[in-house]
């Protein structure tokens, strides 16, 4: 089963546990052979491409932009580079630069090629295109079933 994510880059490292197991308990029930479908932005993505890797199943990545690794902060460099080496596919589209117009195409590229979205959000409505609303409203509109991962002690940073 095709899988893809979107959710919130900014949690507290304090919650990270609590989304990686709702994450993983999520994956459990879709299928056996799952391949996850993600960006690798920092937070979500990544701790979703960790739960794939640990179910035994196969990570894609959709790059929104050339530049995507050199806009990371230093201290998230060895975590991207390690799940992109993990990945099985990288795709990197044609835009030179990060920013909304790419991470619109990459969420799109993402959605366009999966069966279900993993969608690790808070509710709080779409402040902008190409955000983890934003992302969660398309594929509402495209009829992408959406399993909706918050555990209670998930938190964003303000």
């Amino acid at each position: 089963m095709r899988v893809g994510i979107t959710g919130h880059s900014n949690l507290v490292p304090e919650c990270v546990p609590a989304v990686q197991a709702a994450i993983t308990e999520t994956l459990t029930k879709l299928d056996s052979h799952l391949v996850g479908v993600t960006c690798l932005a920092p937070g979500a993505d990544q701790l979703f491409a960790r739960a794939v890797l640990a179910l035994g199943g196969e990570v894609e990545v959709v790059l929104p932009a050339l530049d995507y690794r050199d806009r990371l902060k230093p201290h998230q460099v060895a975590d991207y580079d390690e799940l992109r080496a993990a990945a099985t596919v990288v795709s990197v589209l044609p835009h030179m630069s990060s920013g909304r117009q790419a991470y619109v195409a990459a969420n799109e590229r993402m959605l366009a090629s999966v069966e279900v979205l993993v969608a690790v959000w808070d509710g709080i409505p779409a402040q902008g295109k190409g955000g983890t609303a934003d992302v969660v409203e398309q594929a509402r509109a495209s009829g992408v079933p959406i399993e909706v991962v918050w555990p209670p002690e998930a938190r964003r940073k303000s």
